[in-house]
């Protein structure tokens, strides 16, 4: 995995202000659910797989639509940014 790590974009907050942000640990998260890795890439980012199934439905959207298809992707946009967050706080929370 330290070839793709060579590639990684650096967390601009981080490397300004020393503080991680709301994203850090999703690059290294698809890199290990891209080597198979998928419980380790859960815990470096919680929300990679529902992020995975937004993605996933918005593209399908694109091309079929249907009846409950906005209530689904504000849905799945919701949850997202729950567990985002929350995971966020509990990694700022362990962090101090």
């Amino acid at each position: 995995m330290s070839g793709l790590n060579d590639y990684m974009l650096p967390c601009l907050n981080k490397t300004l202000f020393g503080v991680e942000c709301p994203g850090c640990g999703m690059q290294r998260s698809l890199a290990l659910v891209v080597h198979g890795q998928f419980t380790a890439a859960y815990h470096m980012y919680p929300a990679i797989y529902t992020l995975f199934i937004l993605a996933l439905f918005l593209v399908f959207n694109l091309f079929v639509k249907f009846k409950h298809d906005y209530k689904i992707k504000m849905g799945l946009i919701i949850l997202n940014v729950i567990i985002v967050v929350v995971s966020y706080v509990v990694k700022i929370t362990h962090l101090n």
